[in-house]
């Protein structure tokens, strides 16, 4: 069997303004690349710096590929309906000769209604916008002409449609994703249904994996990605002091949003927004009771939404690189 992918996952959150942010962050995958880390994922996020804080993630991937050799660099995702699909193939072309090749092209429909609005679209429009977008991604890359004989993408990315990965919470997505032969991409966390509260991420996303590994054509190989929260620390009680605040944001956010949340302790608040804290004694054994974990070809852990420290970031990547990854990949 293959080995599995290790990942860093950033949102880009860090407290401070986005120029910090950014350098931040940079330094992170850079960290992540020499602890071995195989890949370095980004999220993009309009207009709500609480939520994330990059709109621009194909411009940062290029900075961050000026400053790295060998990590893989992913978008995870770009909202795909807010964005002009020529623009996105052709930056995503530039990026990947760029970068030699280690570009990974992670899409997505997005979740936050009101960001849709400035791009002239509605929330209900997404689905029908993403796939027409994609469609039209993917003819460009494969070189196709485009409205005139003449027209075709420079440069040339035909490698490129080997290296989408689709994020998507349903059956549905997964069977779409598969049958396009692109990688699935499992959130950290996941809303569980009214009727099933009590429901592990594990429950919720192993029929997914079912249903694309089930739709996946015959010779195409799967790839599926499980991001993760986990911080890890050098002992339990501080890992549960860092992570408390965030995950008390997180909680009331939820609760203000309508969404029901259940206790008032941060070990109540781990549990329900599946996030893995602590040691890496007691991370690896929370890691272990998610079965996801073992079928999945990538695994990436971010820290949100606990929100630690820079230094603290520093000191979980690494520690989820020498003490984790060797038990889990």
């Amino acid at each position: 069997m293959t080995r599995k992918r290790l990942g860093f996952f950033t949102r880009l959150l860090d407290d401070a303004p986005a120029k910090e942010r950014y350098r931040l962050a940079t330094e992170q995958i850079r960290h992540a690349e020499r602890h071995g880390y195989h890949t370095a994922w980004i999220a993009q996020h309009h207009f709500h710096e609480r939520e994330g804080g990059l709109p621009s993630p194909l411009v940062f991937l290029a900075h961050v590929a000026a400053q790295t050799q060998s990590i893989r660099l992913g978008t995870a995702i770009i909202t795909l309906p807010m964005e002009n699909p020529l623009r996105v193939a052709e930056d995503a072309a530039v990026l990947d000769l760029l970068a030699d090749g280690r570009l990974e092209v992670g899409f997505g429909s997005g979740g936050t209604p009101t960001s849709f609005l400035p791009f002239g679209l509605t929330f209900d429009e997404r689905g029908a916008t993403f796939a027409d977008h994609l469609h039209l991604i993917q003819s460009a890359w494969r070189g196709d002409s485009l409205t005139h004989p003449d027209n075709h993408l420079y440069p040339p990315a035909p490698q490129l449609a080997e290296r989408v990965w689709i994020a998507t919470f349903s059956v549905e997505g997964a069977v779409r994703a598969a049958r396009a032969g692109h990688g699935l991409m499992l959130s950290r966390t996941q809303p569980r249904p009214a009727d099933q509260p009590g429901l592990t991420l594990d429950q919720i996303q192993n029929p997914i994996v079912d249903a694309y590994l089930a739709a996946l054509p015959s010779g195409v190989a799967p790839r599926i990605l499980a991001s993760r929260t986990a911080f890890v620390a050098d002992s339990d009680a501080y890992a549960l002091n860092v992570a408390t605040p965030g995950l008390t944001r997180q909680a009331e956010a939820h609760r203000a949003a309508g969404h029901t949340v259940i206790g008032d302790s941060v070990t109540d608040y781990i549990r329900q927004f599946d996030a893995h804290i602590g040691t890496p004694h007691t991370v690896l054994d929370s890691l272990a009771q998610d079965s996801v974990l073992k079928r999945a070809t990538d695994i990436s852990f971010q820290v949100h939404s606990v929100e630690p420290s820079h230094r603290d970031t520093l000191r979980s990547i690494e520690l989820i690189a020498e003490h984790i990854a060797p038990h889990i990949l």
